[in-house]
């Protein structure tokens, strides 16, 4: 069954090593072309100060819900990689924005293939279980992580999830409201929906949901959000209460009504 997740719901919670904490979820990264969350930045606290560390989606076996009054954080994301293993990745400055360079060394210590050169975003098979064989890891030095000059230095085009829940979103050239939050679909880690604030805008009022499929771009110097419907549209379109969950009904008539085939049906038959 699909599981859709609220970005701010993700966020704080606990980051499970397979033998320790290794701190909390700061934020995703992800990329606004196929919108799927490439990392998870950890806020590492005293642990590893000063490095940004990053947990790909394919290292995470599965989200638990805390339960009891006693609990630290909301949830615990739990990963399949040892806190050693983490601490020996390719180091990465805490303001360094994330370069294609460094995902290639941060990918050759793991033994994990690179997402850029790998099959559709929409194949379910997209994160597979860990690749890399912890025999091979222990033989590797900091070889396995320099590379020659010639290597790209470009940074990568990720957006973090941080900075643009707070963006202006545009229907046409209309501003309509601000962005809230994201919806994230579990196992595949792709931002499903946007969740907008247009209580303010929209002569009703209220929230939108906005499927991702309609953003036509991400505008850094505006601090603004491209969506390819008009303000009319958008008004007379299913309004969401961000208080609910989205059920397969209520997300099928709001896919219906923009147009939108279902992402689910290979998934769960629907």
């Amino acid at each position: 069954m699909t599981i859709l997740r609220r970005f701010h719901d993700i966020q704080g919670w606990d980051l499970g090593a397979r033998d320790g904490s290794i701190g909390r979820c700061h934020d995703l990264l992800f990329d606004d072309t196929d919108w799927a969350v490439r990392y998870l930045v950890a806020d590492t606290r005293k642990w590893l100060p000063g490095r940004k560390v990053l947990i790909p989606p394919r290292a995470i076996t599965s989200l638990e819900e805390s339960t009891g009054l006693v609990a630290l954080s909301a949830g615990t994301v739990a990963l399949s990689l040892t806190k050693e293993q983490i601490r020996n990745a390719p180091p990465l400055d805490s303001d360094a924005p994330v370069s294609r360079r460094y995902e290639i060394s941060f990918n050759r210590y793991f033994d994990w293939p690179n997402y850029w050169a790998g099959p559709s975003i929409r194949d379910p098979q997209l994160y597979p279980t860990l690749l890399h064989r912890p025999e091979e890891l222990a033989r590797r030095g900091e070889v396995q992580y320099r590379f020659s000059d010639r290597r790209p230095e470009e940074e990568t085009q990720l957006r973090s999830a941080r900075e643009v829940a707070a963006y202006r979103c545009l229907a046409g050239t209309a501003y309509i409201g601000e962005l809230d939050d994201f919806l994230v679909e579990e196992g595949s880690w792709i931002i499903r929906y946007l969740v907008v604030d247009a209580r303010n805008r929209l002569p009703e009022g209220n929230w939108r949901l906005i499927p991702t499929d309609l953003v036509t771009g991400i505008d850094w110097a505006d601090s603004s959000i491209a969506m390819r419907l008009t303000a009319d549209q958008l008004a007379r379109g299913p309004v969401f209460d961000p208080e609910t969950e989205v059920d397969r009904d209520s997300e099928r008539a709001l896919r219906d009504y923009y147009g939108l085939s279902s992402y689910r049906r290979n998934r769960d038959n629907g």
